[in-house]
Formats: C-alpha cells, structure tokens, sequence
C-alpha cells in the first residue's frame, strides 16, 4: 500500500518505527519483503521513504529508449516474477507497473514522495530520519537509495560550447539525427547510446582505458569473482566500483547491435575540450554533442552525519552492514548494486536487523 506521508487508513502516520527503509527500488523492495515476512508490522514496525512520486524506482527515469530487449540484466523480486514483457516495450513503464503490482500484492508501507534530508544519531539510542515531510526514529535503518541520482561528471581542461549531456538524461536518438556526437564511457550505457545512435548519427566513443570485453555467457563463478572483488574494495572502505566495471562488456544486444553497425572505435581520452569540439594529439575535431556515459555515485549524503566514512573514502561494510555503526545497513551499493545482487543483500540485512533487534511482537492493531 502506498500512502501520503500524512496519513493512512484516514489516521495519522506512525513517526516511530523499528526500522526505516529509504527508497523504493529493488533493493528497497527487497528488505521491505523480507521485513515483512520476519514479522515485523508494516507502517507501525517499518516504513519504506520514496522520494519518487511513483513507483519504479531508477526505472521509471531511464531513457524511453531503453527496450526491454536491451536492459543489461534483470532478477525477480523476492516471490515474485517479472510476467514475461514484450521486448521491444520500453523499460521505463514495464519495470513501474511491476514495482507498483509487487508493492500493492505485499502491502508493502511504502510512504512517497518523501526525500530524506539527513539521518542523525539519538543521545537513546535511536535514529532520527529527518525529511521534507517530518521526522522519523528507527532502531535501525536500511539505506537503498541507489545510485541515479549522482551522475558523475568527471572535468577535462577546456570548454565546449555545444550540448553537453550525461546519460541520465539522455532520452533516444532522435534529437541527435545528423550530428556528430561524442560518447564518453566503456560500459553499458555508453554501448546503448552507441548501438542506438549508430543509425542516425556519426559517433565518436572515448575511455579513459581500453574497455574489457567477455565473450561467452556469464556465468555464476565469474559474477561471483567479479563481486568478490568489489566486496574487497567495501572491506576496505575504499569507493566503490561497479560490478559491471569488473566484469567487462558481454555479448548483450546492444553490444551485438554497436559491432554490427561498426561503432566500438574505442579512442583514448581527449587531451583537451574546445568550443567547437575536442583535440587528439595536437588536432581539433569538430562535434555536435557530446554524452558523457560516465556512471553514476553511491546517493548517501544524507547519512554524512553519521559519520561513516573511513580514511579510505568510503563506507567500510561487513556484509551489508556499516561497520561503523550495526545499525546501518547498505543495499543496492557496491557488490549488491546489481538486481540479483539487490535481493540478495536485502534478505542479509534483514537477517543482521533481527540478530540486533530481535524477533519484533506482534502489535494490535486499533479497530
């Protein structure tokens, strides 16, 4: 069930809890789910803070674009199946339909809009979830809040006068017809701009270091070793990288489309941006455009006051778990950013929340 933060079922909206999820993507869904069926009584036991309007998370800002037949991987919700969609329907309205279906089937507390401002540590004990819409407390809080939101925009010397975009906000090919565009980034995202702009536009694709390809199918031991090696870097508490960034390009669809239309002509960084364009080696080239493909960072600002940061740069984990503070737990970050990776650490933070708060007691609920 989603509600207004005010109220719901016409009374006012619970503001103490046992345990405040933020966000409402996979792996907020996720620890909703397992909180659930852990016992612990929706609104009055957790509560979900969505700062979206609707459901769907990330999802429901991806590029109209985005086929079903190009997303780079999906996994199941917990009991829950994605009905087999139509590949060529866009990904940004069938993922939101069945985040919407999967919240209303397990009445999940799921309270939006509602942007977290800042989670602060209580003088008893508690946490103290500060808003745009009032204040929650929570024993424990699970931090799902992904990554969208942080586009990362990295600096070059010079200035470029034309259109400047970063994938967040890239929305097809269309408005691109006829020019020459830059597309900047070795991962997914910059092969879907690439396959879909190779029809219509003349490309240009940079990286910071020759891309990684894979051929073959992914297999469960090489997804494990990619994520061993990102659960290293969270160990340690330094930045994370991204799964995909270790376990290379695979033979997707947009892969496969980009190499038929003969636009993986990975160039190295340009040296330098100028009005009209970039220079290579001494020479100006003229562009259009240019998207920056360049990945997205952790959204975990509002957790600054808690003070979790290690001299690494990053949040140490052990597991799920802040390591600094057991009542914190990351999901959907670092080695669980992947979908099958979100489910997963939403059933392991539960599991830490019940050994640190206990079994929760059923609560009657008022007639």
């Amino acid at each position: 069930m989603t509600v207004e933060a005010e109220t719901t079922w016409g009374h006012e909206l619970p503001r103490e809890v046992d345990v405040v999820v933020i966000g409402a993507g996979q792996a907020g869904l996720s620890a909703a789910h397992h909180l659930r069926r852990r016992g612990f009584e929706p609104y009055r036991g957790f509560v979900v803070l969505d700062a979206d309007e609707t459901p769907g998370g990330a999802w429901a800002h991806r590029s109209p674009s985005l086929r079903m037949a190009t997303v780079h991987g999906f996994h199941d919700l917990p009991d829950s199946q994605l009905p087999a969609p139509d590949p060529d329907a866009p990904a940004r309205e069938v993922v939101p339909v069945w985040f919407a279906a999967y919240e209303a089937e397990h009445a999940l507390p799921v309270v939006r809009p509602v942007r977290v401002r800042a989670v602060r540590s209580l003088p008893d004990g508690r946490l103290r979830v500060g808003t745009d819409r009032g204040d929650w407390t929570a024993r424990a809080l699970v931090n799902a809040t992904g990554t969208w939101t942080r586009p990362f925009l990295p600096h070059y010397p010079g200035h470029f006068a034309g259109r400047q975009l970063h994938y967040a906000d890239y929305r097809g090919p269309e408005e691109f017809a006829g020019q020459k565009v830059l597309v900047v980034g070795g991962g997914a995202s910059a092969i879907q701009v690439l396959s879909e702009l190779g029809p219509v536009a003349e490309t240009v694709w940079a990286t910071r270091r020759p891309p990684v390809h894979r051929d073959g199918p992914f297999t469960p031991e090489a997804g494990r070793a990619a994520v061993a090696l990102v659960e290293q870097r969270v160990r340690e508490g330094l930045p994370v990288r991204s799964v995909v960034s270790v376990t290379g390009l695979g033979p997707s669809v947009a892969y496969r489309r980009a190499e038929e239309l003969g636009v993986l002509n990975r160039r190295p960084m340009f040296d330098r941006l100028t009005e009209h364009g970039a220079v290579w080696d001494g020479t100006e080239e003229h562009l259009d455009a240019i998207v920056w493909a360049t990945g997205f960072r952790p959204e975990i600002t509002h957790l600054a006051p808690l003070g979790l940061r290690g001299p690494g740069g990053g949040i140490r984990l052990e597991g799920t778990r802040a390591a600094a503070d057991p009542r914190i737990h990351l999901v959907g970050y670092g080695p669980s950013a992947s979908t099958v990776g979100a489910n997963r650490a939403g059933r392991t933070a539960v599991n830490d929340i019940v050994r640190l708060l206990g079994t929760p007691r059923p609560v009657p609920v008022p007639a």
